[in-house]
């Protein structure tokens, strides 16, 4: 038994990774180049289900923002030997034709899709850029990968953890589908926690002004967002999500560290 524990602790060790420029700890589990299969496989499958939109002005937004900032945050990842972080990765960036949903999304790998429903609060390709800065940090920083990590563990515990991720595929696959609510509706994502959520806003709010966006526009699009929510939005205590007020004030306390970064395109 006893050695049983040591090996699951070594493994455990082994997996612990370092989320770029938070230096939180996170556990990862899963080899990413199988949860990147996974995500194009199914993000592929989204595209054939819903239609994308035809709005040009929209969709230049949706594409330049994210190919702005991609850039950015590879020359940072590059520039800090953390290049290994996007290896395999397969940027994509498209705007769905879904008039309602306000929302915005990230898979592992790169896969981003915007709904037509948020860009009316985005208003214009820098409030798109707090969106986008947003999900690429979920992907840089791994959070699906950590997600689906925190789900093999708890389902699968102890020494199985290894046998599971070369012997179990099909487990690993339903705990994919899981994690991201796709089991039940192509195109729903499951909200990430707080924690998560909160560090996509810091790390996202830095690659916006590392790509040229003015940071000081994240706490504007927060402000439009819950103008527009009123009081539909529930308490913070019964989300996943921090509150649009909790958002401004942590852009805010972080705006400092972001301007440092703030070179505006010429």
């Amino acid at each position: 038994m006893k050695r049983y524990i040591a090996i699951a602790l070594l493994f455990f060790a082994g997996s612990c990774k370092t989320v770029p420029l938070t230096g939180r700890k996170q556990l990862n589990l899963i080899p990413s180049d199988q949860v990147q299969s996974m995500s194009y496989a199914q993000y592929d499958q989204v595209l054939e289900e819903m239609p994308l939109s035809n709005n040009a002005t929209w969709t230049k937004y949706v594409k330049n923002s994210g190919l702005r900032i991609k850039d950015a945050a590879e020359e940072y990842l590059r520039q800090n030997d953390l290049s290994e972080l996007v290896e395999g990765y397969s940027w994509e960036f498209n705007l769905l034709k879904e008039d309602n949903t306000v929302n915005a999304w990230c898979m592992p790998g790169g896969k981003v899709a915007f709904y037509t429903g948020i860009m009316p609060i985005c208003a214009d390709e820098a409030g798109t850029a707090v969106v986008m800065g947003h999900e690429i940090a979920h992907a840089i920083a791994r959070h699906g990968n950590e997600r689906m990590s925190q789900g093999l563990a708890t389902q699968l515990g102890g020494v199985a953890l290894a046998v599971a991720v070369n012997e179990k595929p099909q487990e690993t696959q339903a705990l994919f589908m899981t994690a991201y609510g796709l089991a039940s509706q192509v195109g729903v994502i499951l909200p990430y926690s707080r924690t998560h959520e909160s560090e996509a806003d810091r790390i996202g709010l830095i690659f916006m002004a590392m790509a040229g966006y003015d940071p000081r526009e994240a706490p504007k699009f927060w402000e439009r967002m819950a103008a527009r929510s009123g009081n539909a939005a529930p308490p913070e205590f019964l989300s996943t999500h921090p509150s649009n007020a909790t958002r401004v004030k942590n852009l805010n306390k972080w705006m400092h560290e972001a301007m440092k970064y703030y070179k505006p395109e010429m």
